[in-house]
């Protein structure tokens, strides 16, 4: 084992049946627990593993696993309760690109998922050592190994020598793989969190005897609110609180609860989950704030050698308002009423707030759950139960952060195909530039990058509570549209007018009626209508009249969505005719949705109920009924557009790449700026067009350089460069349009006269041709991965602000997206009459720096400033890369946080 290997920290991660184990490398203090391990294994398991049971084997493979330094050997051990209870190594020899790979589980641990789990984890340790192949050798009769092998989701091919098998699995990330990873991911998951949410028996610890303390209303929410398992509560002062029996200690309660609620004061929570770990306690919700970081440290050590999962510390609560269940374990102030929505946020005061919005609503919760400080479950748990409750259609979150985003993005995909996904994106007010020295960075800011996660999960980010209420009553009551096509109808001009201005600005579109529409709707108007969009039916209009106008306007194939809106008047009144009632004595469900404003309604947001079962979204302002349908329309845009993938690209030499990087860092091993000829290398590795350019350190040098690169006008480029230049037109380090030998002459001294001390050398390139001068770039970002950044470039870039971003690696539909969305997108596309640029060759660029950015974890930013996109091609004219020491890091590798 290498020093690497032994300084790589353990990982917790889930086994098939919600198991926590921890995933570490072999150490070699661990020999004697090895030797253990084989020793206690069946002789039928011994000979499945080493093809003979002999007493030999324990101890040999023990050796082994704890011998020292073993270049290209890596052993990796499970272990639950200080108990090892797997094994997998690989070995290639020191050389190569194929290793070969052993498993061993502990007897009566087979089919829980220990062999897969070590497996994947070996994977992805091969990959970043540059392993492409696994080998193994099996007896044909090891079904239990051979079907781990084929279900993994790797291509694994298989060849019979005798009463033995060799497998070789092919390392190749893919999304088979991926998928297989996260299935099994899913599956334990939900299997951990059923002692939270699904709990057979609850223990307050701390539940006080007077009113006032957490603890006791959170035991007061739970028995009020009918908890129909065990409920206890733990308080040495008590015999009963509340009418909930009371004991002195955990240990002491008549059984072992599957979940503990702690709200004890912050110094005793580390004892308290030892205590409840040591018990055999499955879940803990700790409501507790305040916790110092060695508090915070203990508390996680605990749940994770016990295997304990954790909501909080410092939250609200959780609940699951299955009937069947009743678990209320809050203190918000009332009961969350039931229903379909499931709510996961890290804020106690959001969360009360759309606990008693959704209940206004009634749209209701399935469960509910405060994440607080976050240090075990998140978001990304909560949505991977909702997906599998089977009550859920609906998924609200308010997250200020995200402990592992990819991931949370790949489930976020899958989910959001079948239902809708809401968030309301925390944390905007962050949008300031950061301090950064290129353009990429300076334009990468928290909000470009969450809104790209959303954008490419297919989440609807909302920017308030109120609006993501807003949106979730629309998508709860009514289809989605077709499109972004709306008709506005109202029975007071002024009101028709708002509500287009809102939709407008909503970025939903107004279509005008068709003849055929217009003598249908004037057919069913009273006389002085205006049949425009929007429609003015006046205020004359009846109530008939007006289901028969909406009616109308829902056959016609050219609207998606109808908003209706309408004023109280005088005239209704003396008629009688309830406008309102219009909308709700239609069918239950519309074949297209339909939002109603009423510009005198008290609330925001109300569900009116349809007389023959459903609901009708009203809003007290157009420009919240306008942002609803805009959010309903992205997300069938979104539902209706099939899933991207990432294109293979050719010409791509990965490990010439990684060579360039490591002599970079071997040489500078803070990071930094590469230089010219080295910044040029890497990206010829991945067929990145560059303009033509030549080196020179002297002034002779210069002038030969220039002779050889004049294109047919003769001009040239001279770029000034020192190690740490980043902006070399903000320092007047470029001199453009050279003609001749004196020319260049003298622009060379001029630079060398101006930065003396400094100057290295001169870049000197061919003068470019006439083009759209753009910005491309990558930013790797701690959290979130690498960022790719496209947009207006040259000087400008900064200023306009005009740029887009997409997180890697990007699909088709994202270097898509990526290239239409920035304001200057026209400019691309021809317009005043221009030819357009070769977007293709746009693509490709984009697509190769997401791989660049994808296989180097080194790679801090890329800057290309300016790329000069023509109907030609797509080249970089200037191009910076920053590197900085890093360590491969798989997002997709399945931990606990």
């Amino acid at each position: 084992m290498t020093d690497d290997t032994l300084s790589r920290p353990p990982v917790h991660a889930l086994l098939a049946d919600g198991t926590t184990v921890c995933i570490r490398p072999v150490r070699r203090s661990d020999h004697e627990q090895l030797e253990g391990f084989y020793e206690e294994m069946s002789p039928e398991n011994l000979r499945l593993r080493f093809f003979a049971a002999s007493h030999r084997s324990a101890r040999l493979a023990a050796d082994r696993a704890c011998a020292p330094e073993h270049p290209g050997y890596r052993a990796l051990l499970a272990e639950t309760a200080g108990r090892v209870i797997g094994l997998a190594e690989y070995d290639s020899g020191g050389s190569g690109d194929t290793a070969e790979i052993s498993i061993a589980v502990s007897d009566g641990l087979h089919h829980r998922g220990v062999g897969t789990l070590l497996v994947e984890h070996l994977v992805s340790a091969a990959r970043a050592e540059g392993i492409r192949t696994f080998t193994a050798d099996a007896l044909s009769e090891n079904h239990e190994v051979l079907r781990l092998f084929t279900d993994l989701g790797l291509r694994t091919a298989r060849r019979f020598e005798g009463p033995e098998v060799r497998c070789t699995i092919g390392l190749d990330e893919s999304d088979t793989y991926l998928t297989a990873v996260e299935e099994r991911g899913r599956a334990a998951g939900v299997a951990s969190l059923e002692p939270l949410l699904r709990p057979e028996s609850v223990a307050v610890v701390g539940a006080g005897r007077k009113p006032g303390s957490v603890g006791r209303a959170v035991l007061h929410q739970l028995h009020a609110g009918g908890y129909t398992g065990r409920l206890f509560a733990v308080n040495p002062a008590a015999s009963s609180i509340l009418g909930v029996p009371c004991h002195p200690s955990v240990s002491a309660l008549p059984i072992t609860p599957d979940l503990a609620v702690v709200a004890v004061p912050a110094a005793t929570v580390p004892d308290t989950a030892e205590e409840c770990g040591k018990a055999g306690v499955r879940a803990l919700l700790v409501v507790t704030a305040g916790l110092d970081a060695g508090q915070a440290q203990d508390l996680l050590a605990a749940c994770r050698s016990y295997g304990m999962r954790l909501v909080g510390p410092n939250c609200l609560g959780l609940s699951n308002t299955d009937p069947a269940l009743r678990l209320d374990a809050t203190f918000a102030a009332g009961h969350p009423r039931p229903g379909t929505a499931g709510v996961a946020v890290q804020s106690g005061g959001v969360g009360i707030a759309l606990l008693d919005g959704l209940s206004r609503l009634g749209i209701g919760v399935s469960s509910f759950a405060s994440l607080g400080d976050k240090y075990d479950v998140s978001g990304n748990d909560m949505l991977q139960w909702w997906e599998s409750d089977g009550r859920t259609d609906l998924a609200l979150l308010h997250l200020e952060s995200f402990g592992s985003p990819r991931a949370f993005s790949r489930t976020a995909r899958r989910v959001t195909r079948r239902m809708p996904v809401l968030t309301v994106d925390a944390g905007r007010t962050d949008a300031g530039r950061r301090a950064a020295a290129s353009h990429t960075a300076a334009a990468a800011t928290r909000t470009m990058t969450r809104g790209a996660l959303f954008t490419q999960a297919g989440i609807t980010a909302t920017h308030s509570c109120g609006e993501l209420l807003e949106a979730a009553a629309l998508m709860h009551s009514q289809p989605l549209p077709a499109g972004p096509r709306v008709a506005i109808v109202t029975n007071a001009g002024g009101a028709g007018v708002l509500a287009a201005d809102a939709c407008a600005e909503a970025g939903l579109q107004l279509p005008a009626p068709t003849p055929e529409l217009i003598d249908h709707l004037l057919a069913v108007l009273p006389d002085g209508a205006a049949v425009g969009n929007p429609v003015d039916a006046t205020a004359a209009v009846s109530e008939e009249q007006l289901t028969n106008c909406v009616d109308r306007i829902m056959r016609h194939g050219g609207i998606d969505a109808v908003l209706v809106a309408l004023v109280p008047t005088a005239v209704a009144a003396a008629t009688g005719d309830d406008l309102v009632r219009a909308l709700t004595r239609a069918p239950a469900r519309r074949p297209k949705p339909i939002a109603a404003v009423r510009l005198e309604q008290g609330l925001p947001v109300e569900l009116l109920p349809v007389h023959r079962g459903g609901t009708v979204p009203s809003y007290a302002e157009p420009q919240a009924a306008a942002r609803a349908l805009a959010h309903a329309a992205r997300r069938a845009a979104w539902l209706a557009r099939p899933a991207g993938t990432v294109p293979d690209l050719d010409g791509i030499e990965t490990e010439r790449a990684h060579a360039v990087v490591e002599a970079y860092l071997d040489a500078h091993p803070d990071g930094g700026w590469l230089d010219p000829r080295a910044c040029a290398e890497l990206l010829e590795c991945y067929g990145i067009p560059q303009l033509t350019w030549a080196w020179a350190d002297t002034e002779d040098g210069a002038v030969l350089a220039a002779e050889r690169l004049r294109g047919a006008d003769g001009r040239v480029v001279m770029k000034g460069y020192w190690p740490g230049l980043v902006h070399k037109t903000a320092e007047h380090a470029v001199h453009l349009d050279l003609r001749g030998d004196s020319q260049v002459r003298a622009a060379f001294r001029d630079l060398e006269t101006r930065f003396a001390g400094l100057l290295t050398g001169v870049v000197v390139q061919p003068l470019a041709d006439r083009g759209t001068e753009l910005f491309a770039g990558v930013v790797q970002d701690q959290v979130f991965g690498p960022l790719v950044l496209f947009g207006l470039g040259g000087t400008a870039t900064e200023v306009l602000a005009d740029h887009a971003a997409r997180l890697a690696p990007l699909t088709d539909h994202d270097v898509h997206d990526l290239i239409t969305a920035p304001r200057c997108a026209p400019l691309l596309f021809g317009a005043g009459g221009a030819r357009p640029v070769d977007l293709e060759a746009l693509e490709r660029l984009l697509l190769r720096l997401s791989r660049m950015a994808s296989d180097l974890p080194q790679l801090a930013e890329a800057d290309f400033n300016p790329v000069l996109a023509t109907p030609g091609g797509a080249t970089v004219l200037d191009a910076r890369v920053r590197l900085l020491p890093g360590r491969p890091h798989d997002p997709y590798l399945r931990r606990l946080r």
